[in-house]
């Protein structure tokens, strides 16, 4: 099988033109067929602020009323994505900017109200990935550059979890290519210590995960990166790496293992 490397940005790397120039172009000469899908980092939650709505997140995760998911769908589907489009266009990249609704690309359901009410939040399964379209797209040289907003096929757009979006796709797509799949953030990986660049932990099995998260090193936007991590990594992808936005062309990251 055809070789696919899988990105997903979120974070500081949005947040930042510079980093985010110098990680596109870095990613626009990665010669293997790819895939790009990013978040909304921290602008969605000061867009928010400026705009008179409390962010409010549990565990990593945005609760979506009715004015957030206006304003995160705005963010994420518009300015965001055709911004990275255009800044991959000029590195000579075709890219084409997408949501879920977009060729139905991404079909979710709104998640159900449990001890939690999410709100207009989305959550997707492989089977509702269109695998045929980014398949489509990818033969014909265009790199698909995916957002985190969602839809539920009834007319209703939903936000759904980046690092969920990517872990999802890839395990579609590990159908069809040999899939790695990449979170790349601002750090060189997961650390012992979040303020010491040199407790990198290169390797951690499921196990280790169990362990770092009783032990609290592993806490907040990490766990539902890591939970994915580990999910996909037993549906048939070939790597997980939790890497640097600038380290993708190096060996400095953290290898997610069974």
């Amino acid at each position: 099988m055809a070789e696919l490397k899988i990105y997903k940005i979120g974070g500081g790397i949005i947040d930042d033109d510079t980093h985010l120039s110098d990680f596109l172009q870095d990613f626009s000469q990665i010669r293997s067929k790819k895939i790009l899908i990013h978040g909304g980092g921290k602008g969605a939650s000061a867009l928010l602020k400026k705009l008179g709505i409390e962010p409010k997140m549990i565990d990593g995760r945005r609760i979506t009323d009715k004015p957030t998911l206006d304003v995160v769908t705005a963010l994420y589907a518009g300015l965001l994505n055709k911004k990275i489009v255009s800044l991959l266009q000029k590195y000579d990249e075709n890219a084409i900017g997408l949501s879920g609704a977009d060729g139905n690309l991404i079909q979710a359901v709104q998640r159900p109200v449990k001890e939690i009410d999410y709100g207009f939040v989305g959550d997707v399964e492989k089977k509702n990935i269109n695998i045929s379209l980014l398949d489509l797209l990818l033969k014909n040289g265009y790199t698909p550059v995916l957002c985190a907003i969602t839809h539920d096929k009834n007319g209703q757009l939903l936000n759904t979890n980046a690092d969920t979006i990517a872990s999802t796709v890839a395990e579609a797509a590990a159908d069809f290519y040999d899939t790695e799949l990449h979170f790349c953030f601002d750090k060189i990986g997961v650390l012992r210590d979040i303020n010491d660049e040199n407790s990198l932990i290169p390797r951690i099995n499921h196990s280790d995960y169990e362990t770092l998260k009783v032990e609290k090193i592993v806490a907040d936007g990490m766990i539902p990166k890591l939970d994915n991590a580990f999910r996909v990594i037993c549906s048939g992808v070939k790597k997980v790496v939790l890497e640097h936005a600038s380290n993708i062309n190096n060996d400095t990251k953290t290898i997610i293992t069974d």
